[in-house]
């Protein structure tokens, strides 16, 4: 089967010819008498607290299936749901139930759970609830990884016990973001020197960055040996500290942090115990605090190239940068030999055909 394309984005640069891909494998690129349109490689949204009316902290184990078709119509195939900081029994609660699902057919991959809290400051919590961060705490850790697919683990590296943590979460083949943090830079390189190897939501529930004081976004921009994630929906970055991060040392993901209401219209929508409201495209508690997103992983895309970024850096950060931040070779890529895990984008960008394995999950046309 050919995709019918003008080009792809092939690890990383535009080639130019049509996708053959057989057995949910690409078996050729750059062939003559393709039609139209980009092929990238597709999606991976390694932050998401929900998608079209379903929270993740109150999914049932079918309710993956509806948040996977509506994701693949964004040309996701690969996510990493997300909780924020809950008491404990719900937490657990939600593990058990992603732990429960099974895909009745092709689906978008679901990376496993990311868990961006307890263990965060009360000082930087953003849209969490304070009361139910902890100090980093081995058992409380270890029973969350009992519970269900636990694949990134958000950390506030300078509080008491994090190192520790840190490499606990090593040992389990765990992600270690550091967030939601007050650390200084120097409490920062001292967890990425352990093998954090992420920042969750750049310059967001951090300290403001200061010439002197570099903090924690200062320290992780200063780092090619770590990823940055950023929220690019127009509320959280300004486009200038945007185009200062993606010219740092530092690797730049793309994420959403979407919520409920990402693909629905204004209102009121859940987020864990939260309750947020949307209104002229920005999510925020009652109290003005941004709550996650109402943002998509192809608009996203599509905001990093209008501010000056290059097409195929912009679908790198979407793609690539945060399969390899998870350790996933076979996610966000686009090759000779790979799995058929792709979004067709028109001229505009626009998602208009999404496959995974070689099937199609969602068409425009």
């Amino acid at each position: 089967m050919r995709l019918g394309v003008g080009r792809a984005i092939v690890e990383g640069t535009s080639v130019a010819g049509d996708v053959e891909i057989e057995d949910g494998t690409i078996t050729a690129v750059g062939l003559s008498g393709g039609g139209s349109g980009l092929a990238a490689p597709g999606f991976v949204d390694i932050q998401i607290n929900g998608f079209a009316g379903i929270d993740f902290a109150a999914a049932r184990p079918d309710d993956y299936s509806a948040v996977g078709r509506a994701l693949a119509a964004t040309g996701v195939t690969a996510y990493q749901p997300t909780l924020i900081t809950l008491p404990e029994e719900v937490t657990i609660a939600t593990l058990q139930a992603l732990g429960s699902h099974s895909p009745a057919g092709p689906a978008p991959h679901i990376i496993g759970m990311h868990l961006e809290g307890p263990f965060l400051s009360p000082h930087r919590a953003g849209a969490h609830d304070a009361a139910s961060m902890h100090d980093p705490d081995p058992a409380l850790a270890e029973r969350l990884i009992r519970a269900g697919p636990v694949t990134m683990v958000t950390v506030a590296p300078e509080r008491p016990g994090a190192l520790d943590l840190i490499e606990l979460f090593q040992d389990r083949g765990i992600v270690v973001s550091c967030g939601h943090s007050d650390a200084t830079a120097a409490e920062a390189h001292a967890a990425f020197d352990l093998g954090a190897r992420t920042v969750t939501h750049l310059f967001s529930a951090h300290p403001p960055f200061h010439h002197r004081k570099p903090g924690l976004a200062g320290a992780a921009l200063s780092r090619p040996d770590v990823t940055a994630s950023i929220i690019l929906d127009g509320f959280h970055l300004a486009d200038e500290v945007v185009k200062i991060a993606c010219s740092a040392p530092a690797s730049i993901a793309l994420i959403t942090d979407a919520i409920s209401a990402a693909g629905l219209g204004e209102g009121a929508y859940p987020l864990g115990d939260r309750t947020v409201h949307v209104s002229g495209g920005a999510a925020r508690l009652e109290n003005g605090t941004l709550a996650g997103s109402v943002l998509t992983m192809d608009r996203a895309v599509r905001n990093l190239v209008e501010i000056g970024i290059g097409l195929e850096s912009a679908i790198h950060a979407a793609t690539a940068v945060p399969a390899r931040v998870m350790g996933r070779s076979d996610l966000g890529t686009l090759r000779v030999g790979g799995p058929a895990d792709l979004v067709v984008l028109d001229d505009r960008l626009e998602p208009v055909r999404t496959l995974v394995g070689g099937h199609e999950l969602f068409s425009a046309r």
